[in-house]
C-alpha cells in the first residue's frame, strides 16, 4: 500500500468536488446520501488499492457509478438542475456528454465522461476502472462510436 496516503487526507483532498460531482449529477436533494455512499464505497474498498495514483479518478469513478445507480433506480424521476457552480462540471463539454452518455454501459459511459468531460488520460481512466490504458481507450472508443451510431440514427430516422 506504499504511496498512499491515510483515508482522511484522501477523503479532505476529495471531498468537494465529488460532492459537486453528484450535486450536478443528482440533485442537491439526493447529493448528501451519494456522498456518503461513495465514500463508504471508497472506505471498503481503499485498503486493497495497489498504489496511490490517479486517487481522484478512482473516487469520481466510484461517484459517477453511485449517481448512476441511483439515476438506475428511479429512471423515471429526472435529473435537477441545480445551477450551482462547480468550475469542473461546467465544461461545455461535460455539460453535453452528462444526458448523452445515459444510455452508454457503465464502462464505456465512466471512460466517455473521465476522458471527454474531465480530460484524465487513459492511462489515469485505467486505473481508475481497474484495467489499463488500452482498456480505457477502448471502452471510450466504443463508447464514441455507440453515440455516434445513436446521433446518426437519431438524425437520419
Amino acid at each position: 500500500m506504499s504511496g498512499i496516503p491515510p483515508f482522511e487526507r484522501f477523503y479532505e483532498a476529495h471531498k468537494g468536488e465529488v460532492h459537486a460531482l453528484l450535486r450536478r449529477r443528482a440533485g442537491r436533494d439526493r447529493a448528501d446520501d451519494l456522498f456518503q455512499e461513495t465514500f463508504l464505497r471508497a472506505l471498503r474498498a481503499y485498503d486493497r488499492l495497489a498504489h496511490g495514483r490517479h486517487l481522484r479518478a478512482w473516487v469520481f469513478t466510484i461517484a459517477t457509478n453511485v449517481a448512476m445507480d441511483e439515476l438506475r433506480a428511479k429512471r423515471s424521476v429526472p435529473l435537477e438542475d441545480t445551477n450551482e457552480p462547480a468550475v469542473e462540471l461546467h465544461r461545455e463539454a461535460f455539460r453535453q456528454l452528462e444526458h448523452l452518455t445515459d444510455g452508454l454501459p457503465p464502462t464505456e459511459r465512466a471512460a466517455v465522461v473521465l476522458r471527454y468531460g474531465y480530460d484524465l488520460s487513459y492511462d489515469a481512466i485505467g486505473n481508475a476502472l481497474g484495467s489499463n490504458e488500452q482498456a480505457a481507450r477502448a471502452a471510450a472508443s466504443s463508447g464514441v462510436r455507440r453515440l455516434r451510431r445513436e446521433h446518426e440514427r437519431a438524425h437520419h430516422a
